[in-house]
């Protein structure tokens, strides 16, 4: 056949494949709704666990550092997957690997919740985390191909909802659980909404015995075929499960055993370190790679990937460091400390859709750059919180934050994906996802030694200023006598009140770092090149 007729027939096949795809009215509604919750109690789950640490830990009887291990076994697995998604779309078919990762998911869940001691927790929590791995990127891929290219930032914006607010929520979704029922309610409450978006995509998303890539590409069966018995790239496989699964425990750890004064943490970070090069390395030269790192040849994807990683780890730290001030220094208990970074969903729930609807007539560096901007502003306005503030005076802020939260994320996540070929889309999906995700728990490991350190430096400088000769110490301890407080307690007090002061001027200088960072992502989005349009025509 000729190049003149074979391109016009790849063309058509595309085009079939494609409408066969994409769903109208109540079928894609309901296509949508089942993905999205998939997305959700995948996100939830990650964060859902931080408030229940201390209550699982007494029921089972461990200590609250032996208690971690249900976040950190969940993560370290979750971080091995996801890059896996893209390589294993490829061999198996997106849907049904998407479909397998649902139904293993939901049923880890209910092991989870009927786990009879702590031992066995940990290893379900480790499996859940596996198959929760292809759920985001996958959702999102799957999701994309069912709009017709005009309307994919509507699915995207759409999708983009559970992502930000399932980790908002979470705290206060467990919290709530932990003071009415009991944790195992934490994960069982993923089966009926489990088992309902398994059946939902079931029934919608069936289709015949081709995958859905092989699909997309216009591939033959016996194209499909040879692909899937392509050798496997074990050593790529095993370099990333060494790596990646290393690099989690450090970041899950590190703060806890003192970082490289650990010799733990100081050999697995070296084995991280020499995994993750090799990994590099040999992907560079692999005819079949497990990670695809020619997608970053594309210079829009790869500073869109570095600009939203950047952006997670700043929003990451942000995120740990709010609640830790509210409940260590404003003395909050983990619910209301939950409930005071829920405002943040509010406008964030009403501007996605906005975006959704409105982001095809701008460009996605106009939107991108009006969020961080909104974000700089707010982080500025943050790190001015002082120890008087009232509940609605710190919930404030955050109402407006969720202004910026989907004018950067959704812009910028589909101008990532903007020059990315169609049949790509699940490997460079899985990627960005990875990275985003990776990123997100880099911010979340330091955020707190940073916290610490910065509260350790302001302590020692304003020690240095209360001294007896100081007026302002002489006052205060004047009053303190005035209530009846003095001697040993009058130094405890002492301590407690520059401690205080310590930690807060900490949280105004991590709020001022990730204010600026905001800045410099905003300048850093106009060396990318989307398509025009706001990249809303996704793949190519």
């Amino acid at each position: 056949m000729s190049t003149a007729t074979s391109v016009p027939d790849s063309a058509a096949r595309e085009d079939r494949s494609n409408i066969r795809g994409q769903m109208r009215g109540m079928r894609l509604a309901l296509l949508t709704f089942a993905l999205s919750l998939a997305t959700f109690i995948e996100v939830l789950d990650s964060t859902v666990t931080n408030v229940a640490v201390p209550a699982i830990s007494g029921s089972l009887g461990v200590s609250n550092s032996q208690g971690t291990w249900v976040i950190s076994s969940y993560s370290v697995a979750a971080a091995i997957a996801v890059p896996l998604t893209g390589w294993l779309a490829q061999r198996f078919g997106e849907t049904r690997l998407f479909l397998a990762a649902v139904i293993l998911f939901t049923s880890t869940s209910l092991l989870c919740g009927m786990a009879a001691n702590f031992h066995v927790l940990v290893v379900c929590r480790a499996l859940q985390g596996l198959f929760s791995g292809p759920m985001v990127p996958l959702s999102q891929t799957i999701l994309l191909r069912s709009f017709p290219p005009q309307r994919r930032v509507v699915a995207l914006a759409l999708w983009a909802m559970t992502v930000l607010l399932a980790p908002i929520f979470g705290p206060v979704v467990g919290g709530w659980i932990i003071d009415n029922f009991s944790w195992p309610w934490i994960f069982l409450i993923n089966l009926p909404i489990g088992v309902f978006s398994f059946s939902v995509c079931t029934t919608l998303l069936r289709r015949d015995a081709h995958d859905s890539a092989t699909e997309a590409t216009g591939e033959t069966g016996e194209t499909a075929a040879t692909r899937a018995a392509t050798r496997v790239d074990l050593p790529g496989i095993a370099l990333l499960v060494l790596g990646v699964g290393s690099l989690q425990v450090v970041l899950d750890l590190g703060h806890d055993r003192g970082w490289f004064d650990s010799p733990l943490i100081l050999t697995l970070s070296i084995v991280a370190a020499l995994s993750i090069v090799s990994l590099l390395i040999w992907e560079a030269g692999e005819a079949h790679p497990v990670i695809d790192l020619s997608l970053f040849r594309d210079r829009t994807f790869s500073f869109c990937v570095l600009i939203i990683s950047l952006g997670m780890m700043s929003f990451s730290v942000v995120g740990v460091v709010f609640p830790l001030w509210l409940q260590a220094v404003m003395g909050y208990t983990a619910y209301h400390a939950g409930l005071a970074t829920a405002p943040l969903g509010v406008l964030a729930l009403v501007f996605s859709i906005l975006v959704g609807i409105y982001a095809p007539r701008f460009d996605a560096r106009v939107l991108a750059t009006f969020g961080f901007l909104v974000f700089a502003a707010v982080l500025w306005w943050n790190a001015h919180f002082t120890l008087t503030m009232t509940f609605v005076q710190i919930i404030t802020p955050g109402l407006i934050q969720g202004i910026g939260l989907p004018c950067f994320f959704i812009p910028l996540t589909a101008a990532t994906l903007s020059r990315v070929p169609d049949h790509k889309l699940a490997a460079a999906s899985s990627l960005s996802n990875f990275l985003r995700t990776l990123s997100a728990a880099f911010g979340t490991a330091m955020s707190v030694t940073l916290w610490d350190n910065r509260a350790l430096f302001h302590y020692d400088v304003i020690s240095q200023a209360v001294t007896k000769s100081s007026g302002n110490t002489q006052q205060f301890v004047q009053k303190l006598h005035g209530f009846g407080i003095d001697g040993a307690r009058e130094v405890t007090t002492l301590h407690h009140v520059v401690q205080q002061q310590a930690y807060m001027m900490a949280t105004g200088d991590m709020f001022y770092m990730a204010s600026v960072t905001c800045l410099a992502l905003a300048a850093m989005m106009w060396l990318t090149r989307p398509k025009r349009g706001s990249a809303m025509t996704l793949g190519h």
